[in-house]
């Protein structure tokens, strides 16, 4: 007649090896993504703390000139003869055009 059929017992394994795989992707999300993003956002707040007269800039808009002054947050900066503007200093790059 009928038999009934067991099922076969769940493995007890599988909640650690998930744990383990979320794990390995965290670290290799930390790794690839985030430990760089991080190490560039330090190298440019460094360019930014030691801004002086003279460098060459790019604003985040597009804008190449010549830092002309240096204040607490903004740079003036100058983009042609005897035009300059006054920018934020969050509003800066560093110009790598000339080194290429």
């Amino acid at each position: 007649m009928f038999t009934l059929l067991q099922a076969a017992p769940a493995a007890q394994g599988g909640g650690l090896s998930m744990w383990v795989m979320l794990i390995l992707i965290f670290g290799v999300m930390w790794l690839f993504m985030i430990r760089p993003q991080r190490k560039q956002q330090k190298e440019l707040q460094a360019f930014r703390d030691g801004l002086k007269k003279g460098d060459k800039v790019v604003t985040v808009g597009g804008i190449y000139g010549t830092v002309a002054e240096v204040k607490e947050g903004t740079v003036l900066i100058e983009v042609d003869n005897n035009v300059k503007i006054r920018v934020s200093k969050q509003a800066l790059v560093k110009d790598y055009t000339e080194q290429v």
